[in-house]
């Protein structure tokens, strides 16, 4: 009963705490079938299980089933956290494994929310400030959905939260144990993401001034050995929580940096419009601006006022600030906030799809702006004065609530009013849209409830894997074995209405589906018709196959079934007419992809297999079609081939409009690059393209001080490679364009550059 009474203390001094979450349980428990499963997630979770299968004696053999080799690097713990609930508890039923996990990973952001309680209520003394930052943590739009489909930077972010509060209380304690524990935290932090090196950094800093600032030996003692507990603690806890660093935990760590602190994937960034190439490193305001146009106005600038506080407090007494332990950690807050967000630009790490992967961020920002808010009520000096800004408080969280409602469960999207809202499809240009691909499972539950019990055919990967979420009973009408591809449709093996399924979030279409009915007979009708043609491409080399065209189709026929390149996944880019045309798509790229089974195909009469893919209802002026291997770069297969007109050899019969170490041909909506003889180094190496209108107003309003539109490109994006013989076509925007240049460029600079001037477009 003694060890209860502290427990019971707690809870009625902080029943408020505990009353917030009870209702934020309350209403997990009636969304938590709304969030669908992020295109990552079973990639997550196959760490776990490597982990776990790791532990129980398969050594280095678990690791081999990753999708991909750097997925070992990723900190295993909360993904094995999540593996051992669904073993342990013997789910087998799809929908019960991503229910649990979903339920779990927000019910760890909640966790971190009591502790921001905590620490702001240590840090303020102030029950109410503390119950203030608490919600305004919680209700982050993209955040809260995110701690139910991210499993991996969201853990991270929670952690992060914890590992602060502990921070705090060790410095607070001045004790050995305090700061093994706080290094025991920093360690599950860091192995959860490299990131977390920050803090670990910081507190030795922090650590190492106490030592030096010591007036007697006892002093000195203590922070040296408080020292060694925190980098001990941290150390061990990171390595025992990485079983793939066992083996080598040197040289692995190594790896470790090298891939987290600069990650592979090859993405790019629309940002404001522009396409920019991930591993290039962001531009110095990328990190800023997304935080400021999907946060919460509220937090930023409470955070201002704190950290104007903050920076007036220590510029009037700073020889006080290494013994002010409330100043300080004020301090360690901003610099934890500001340090990301130079050093990621400027060392060029990689960074993509908004700002997710600095999500933790968010823990000293809006613990900054309790800080503001405590500084804004002192600044009050009449009480009508403090009861106006605890009702604009209340206002702010009610309208979070509101946009939060209105766009639910789309919250991965969501902006705040500093950006273009209403104007349609304006939003969608400018920044992706439809993150972790909460659209699709709205449309995967409309169309199966529209259609119960009819055999439901899916080819679009995005769309199918939602399907793991639907009840058993659903799920078994779900089909990916048709013969006939279209990404923007789904088929029915009963009459369907045609209806067209489209989700929306701020006035911009996200992805839609129409229904249709093609069933076997109508597939091999259109190829029937196709073959009594001539190819559009065949493909080179040694001749795999050839690319027909009949009507809404391209038709792909195979020389040979059987061949193991012949399995697996393609890809698609149409070109359209018109951009406006595309759901979910990079604007700026100029292309839809689409990735297409070459595993759903036909088997002809003469030994050939042919797939079928059906064309979307937007005009669409040309099309590459490619194969690669997940575990290579070089491409197996490659074609090129138009619409109206064909591109095809007679075109590049005339002189290049320039030359230089690639030959740069000008078509009428196109540059086409070619080169014979073409390097491994040629190939990979980045181009650049420079567009210089004829007004400078039909480019982006932040690039028109420099005068050109650009692009930046690999050649695999608009071409690939056949042979020795590289080749890419990269069409030109709509707008009247004065001059071109082009050109190659690496990390040592520009490697050749042409410069020419269009001909008269009158």
């Amino acid at each position: 009963m003694s060890m209860l009474l502290p427990v019971g203390r707690l809870a009625v001094a902080h029943w408020a705490l505990l009353a917030v979450c009870a209702l934020f349980l309350l209403v997990a428990a009636f969304v938590l079938d709304d969030y669908g499963v992020s295109g990552d997630g079973e990639a997550q979770r196959e760490i776990g299980s490597a982990a776990l299968d790791y532990l129980a004696g398969e050594g280095e053999r678990a690791f081999e089933r990753l999708w991909f080799d750097h997925d070992r690097y990723y900190g295993p713990g909360w993904e094995l956290v999540l593996v051992l609930v669904e073993r342990g508890l013997r789910l087998e039923d799809s929908r019960d494994i991503w229910l649990s996990r979903h339920f779990l990973t927000h019910l760890f952001f909640l966790v971190s929310g009591a502790f921001c309680y905590l620490l702001v209520y240590r840090i303020l003394g102030s029950r109410m400030l503390a119950l203030v930052a608490m919600i305004l943590f919680l209700l982050h739009p993209r955040l809260y959905a995110q701690s139910f489909i991210n499993s991996k930077d969201l853990p991270f972010l929670a952690m992060f939260m914890i590992a602060l509060y502990v921070t705090h209380r060790a410095f607070r304690r001045d004790t050995l144990g305090a700061f093994l524990l706080c290094g025991v935290s920093v360690g599950i932090l860091v192995h959860l993401r490299i990131f977390g090196l920050i803090l670990f950094a910081a507190v030795l800093a922090m650590r190492a001034l106490d030592l030096a600032l010591a007036r007697d030996r006892q002093g000195r003692v203590c922070a040296m050995l408080t020292m060694g507990a925190f980098a001990l603690g941290a150390l061990l806890t990171c390595y025992a929580l990485m079983p793939s660093l066992w083996t080598d935990p040197v040289g692995r760590f190594g790896e470790l940096w090298d891939v987290l602190s600069n990650h592979p994937n090859p993405a790019y960034n629309l940002f404001r419009g522009e396409s920019l190439y991930a591993p290039d490193g962001p531009p110095f305001d990328y990190i800023p601006v997304w935080i400021g146009i999907t946060t919460p106005l509220v937090v930023p600038l409470l955070a201002l006022v704190g950290v104007a506080g903050l920076v007036w407090r220590g510029t009037r007494r700073p020889g006080g600030i290494p013994r002010n332990t409330s100043l300080r950690f004020g301090l360690l807050l901003l610099f934890l906030f500001v340090a990301p967000i130079m050093y990621i630009p400027a060392a060029g790490n990689n960074i993509y799809h908004d700002w997710r992967q600095v999500s933790f961020l968010y823990a000293p920002l809006v613990l900054l702006a309790a800080v503001g808010l405590r500084g804004l009520l002192s600044f009050c000096g009449h009480w009508r004065m403090r009861a106006g800004v605890w009702v604009l408080m209340g206002v702010a969280v009610v309208v979070i609530i509101v946009s939060m409602v209105k766009i639910h469960p789309l919250h991965p999207s969501y902006f705040n009013t500093l950006v273009d809202r209403t104007t349609p499809n304006r939003l969608i240009s400018q920044y992706p849209l439809g993150g972790w691909q909460q659209d699709y499972w709205m449309l995967l539950r409309d169309i199966v409830d529209d259609h119960p019990e009819q055999r439901i055919f899916v080819t679009e990967p995005s769309l199918l894997g939602q399907a793991v979420l639907l009840p058993a009973s659903e799920r078994k009408w779900i089909s990916a074995n048709v013969d006939a591809i279209y990404s923007g449709a789904f088929y029915s093996d009963h009459p369907v209405s045609g209806q067209t399924y489209t989700s929306r979030v701020y006035n911009n279409n996200l992805a839609s589906f129409k229904g249709m009915q093609v069933g076997r007979g109508g597939a091999a009708k259109i190829i029937q018709e196709a073959l009594a043609g001539e190819p559009v491409r065949t493909v080179d080399p040694s001749t795999q196959g050839s690319f027909w065209l009949h009507d809404n189709a391209i038709i792909f026929v195979m020389k040979d079934c059987s061949r193991e390149y012949l399995n697996g996944y393609a890809m698609i880019h149409l070109y359209p007419h018109d951009l406006t045309a595309l759901y979910r798509r990079t604007v700026r790229l100029g292309f839809v992809q689409y990735w297409i089974k070459i595993t759903h195909r036909q088997q002809l009469d003469d030994g050939r297999c042919a797939v079928v893919f059906l064309l979307p209802d937007y005009p669409v002026v040309r099309a590459n079609a490619f194969q690669r291997r997940s575990d290579e770069r070089p491409i197996l297969w490659n074609a090129w081939f138009g619409f109206t007109p064909p591109f095809d050899e007679a075109m590049l019969a005339g002189d290049p409009a320039a030359s230089s170490v690639f030959d740069v041909y000008l078509d009428d909506s196109a540059l086409v690059y070619v080169k014979n003889d073409c390097t491994d180094a040629e190939y990979d190496t980045y181009f650049f393209l420079h567009l210089f209108p004829e007004a400078s107003e039909e480019i982006p309003f932040y690039r028109q001080q420099y005068g050109f539109d650009n692009l930046d490109f690999l050649l695999w994006q608009y071409g690939g490679r056949s042979g020795d013989r590289c080749e890419a076509v990269v069409p030109l925007p709509a707008y009247p364009i004065a001059s071109i240049r082009t050109g190659q460029y690496d990390a040592t600079g520009q490697l050749w550059s042409v410069e020419f001037a269009l001909p008269d477009q009158e």
